[in-house]
């Protein structure tokens, strides 16, 4: 049958994630191929929408903020290293922090304190307090950290309350989930960015100034990744509340996390912005390790035997999508496996490569790879103003070596100044569907599926992303009154 809004709404359900009900969201007519149901059946229940683009956000411009006001969502593992970087910040305002645990909050008041900033106020003791925090009149940023299930909910949640919300990554699990943000962002001209901080990863900014120049001639294949052994850590008790990340994986057998390694190349062949995916396929290992371990470990606690299951997710996974421009884009998924972390961070055209993993970041234009001194020079030639601007101060400051605060100051910055943002809704939304469109086309083993085009046209011309500080790039770093010290850009 062919691929339209109904399959596409039914593949994520199926695929473990649930179906809204009762939603109206609609989507974009169906593009092209007939696609094979598989066991999902039941999609031919859902109707046929259309969707026409209310509002184009890429490359919207919303008015000024001098002051962002930020309310935190989720102070667990991420929002304690994003309320410390928010402090050092110029121009913003923590007003309120949120956590169902009190302990949460506590330690981002804490963070406040230490950083000689007022406190917050506090919104804890139950799973829905989140929306009186959206709620509020005094509120311009919604920053969420909480678990991916919750992210698509909480965004909707806070545009539709007059707030821009920023999500940690994936932003959906669903494609009704992605189309929903795609069309509440549209409605409300508010911003809707999924926080991919390796986009601002220094390499990465390097290697996607090199394509804008045409250092690469025209780049034809990228690879991204995301290896890297969580294993032990996602069975560990106190690693996520919940063990929300490990049930994740229970039942749902794709590429779930795949924005690290995607986000960065999408960029680099201007995704959105020029070309479109097409279609993907998607093909996983059998899982060799979680199933055994979850085995293993409930013969001696029996808080384990509901993860007894055969239902775990590959080693495994490789995905590779085809654009319309007939480039292709592999990413990987394996967070089980006991290999050194890599986002493999590929970039293949006519007339050169780079590639980061394994490390150091790597240039060539031949057989052989740039030595030292050539990689200087490159560096010194294609740094982009941003690195050259905040880079050592991001450094210093820290996440992830420097690419968090990139992220958060940037995204400050362009509020603060009126500039469009790095990322928009429609990367949000189709980064993120990789997931729900990999895990379908896994269980139909390996079959293409078509990649829902969340611009609705307008990727013909919509501007490149340009990843600069030719305008605003005056924010500051902010004095810490309590201890005196400061850092200066």
């Amino acid at each position: 049958m062919k691929t339209n809004r109904r399959s596409f709404f039914k593949i994520a359900g199926a695929a473990g994630a649930g179906v809204l009900a009762g939603s109206s969201l609609s989507s974009c007519k169906p593009n092209d191929k007939n696609q094979p149901a598989g066991p999902f059946a039941s999609i031919k229940e859902l109707s046929d929408k259309v969707h026409s683009q209310v509002f184009n956000m890429s490359g919207y411009a919303a008015p000024k903020i001098d002051v962002v006001r930020v309310g935190v969502i989720g102070l667990g593992n991420r929002g304690p290293g994003a309320v410390e970087r928010l402090s050092k910040i110029e121009g913003v305002e923590i007003k309120a922090l949120c956590d169902k645990l009190p302990r949460g909050v506590e330690r981002g008041q804490k963070i406040l304190e230490k950083n000689g900033l007022p406190a917050a106020r506090s919104y804890t003791g139950n799973p829905e307090i989140w929306k009186e925090l959206c709620q509020s009149d005094d509120l311009d940023l919604i920053y969420i950290t909480t678990p991916w299930n919750l992210h698509a909910t909480m965004a909707v949640y806070a545009m539709e309350h007059g707030k821009h919300a920023v999500s940690e990554v994936p932003a959906c699990t669903t494609l009704e989930e992605a189309w929903q943000l795609v069309e509440t962002s549209e409605k409300t001209k508010k911003h809707c960015m999924m926080l991919e901080n390796c986009c601002y990863d220094f390499f990465e900014l390097l290697t996607l100034n090199m394509a804008r120049q045409g250092f690469f001639g025209e780049v034809l294949h990228v690879e991204g990744a995301y290896i890297h052994d969580l294993l032990k850590a996602n069975f560990q008790k106190d690693s996520y509340v919940d063990m929300w990340r490990l049930k994740e994986n229970q039942h749902r057998i794709g590429n779930l996390y795949p924005t690290h390694g995607l986000g960065p190349i999408c960029q680099v062949l201007n995704v959105n912005r020029g070309d479109r995916m097409d279609y993907l396929t998607s093909m996983s290992t059998n899982d060799f390790q979680m199933a055994p371990l979850a085995e293993e470990i409930a013969k001696s606690d029996s808080f384990y035997n509901e993860f007894v299951t055969k239902g775990y997710r590959g080693n495994m996974n490789t995905t590779v999508v085809r654009t319309e421009k007939g480039k292709t884009l592999m990413i990987q998924h394996d967070v089980t496996s006991p290999r050194p972390y890599s986002r493999i961070h590929l970039v293949s055209g006519t007339k050169g490569i780079a590639q980061k993993y394994p490390e150091p970041g790597r240039i060539a234009t031949a057989h052989e790879w740039f030595d030292e001194a050539k990689m200087k020079e490159i560096e010194t030639q294609y740094t982009p103003e941003i690195v050259k601007r905040i880079g050592e101060l991001a450094k210093q400051i820290g996440g992830h070596g420097g690419m968090d605060f990139m992220m958060d100051w940037r995204l400050i910055d362009c509020l603060r100044n009126g500039l469009p943002l790095d990322q928009d809704v429609y990367d949000a939304a189709l980064w993120s569907s990789i997931a729900p469109l990999s895990e379908w086309s896994v269980a139909n083993r390996s079959n293409s599926i078509t990649v829902p085009d969340f611009t609705c046209g307008s990727y013909k011309s919509n501007a490149p992303v340009d990843i600069t500080l030719s305008k605003g790039g005056n924010t500051g770093v902010r004095t810490n009154t309590k201890s005196g010290s400061q850092l200066t850009l």
